[in-house]
């Protein structure tokens, strides 16, 4: 792995793969800076109750009900 560390990087980015490098000591596993916060965000939103409920109550809108993105004011 240590040789073709920046190939696995390029792997990681641009395919969204987990790299697995196991150790002596232990394994690691290589993700993109991209998957890193993104896992970080989900993290972060379902462990707030108050995100948690406004996300679980938006997944039962109906379609038809939404606004569109560019509508939106932030």
């Amino acid at each position: 792995a240590r040789k073709n560390l920046y190939k696995l990087a390029e792997m990681a980015i641009e395919n969204g793969a987990e790299i697995n490098i196991s150790t002596k000591k232990g394994s690691v596993i290589m993700i993109s800076e991209d998957e890193y916060r993104s896992l970080l965000e989900t993290l972060y939103l379902s462990s707030n109750e108050s995100y948690k409920k406004t996300i679980t109550e938006g997944l039962k809108t109906p379609y038809e009900q939404t606004v569109a993105e560019d509508k939106v004011k932030w």
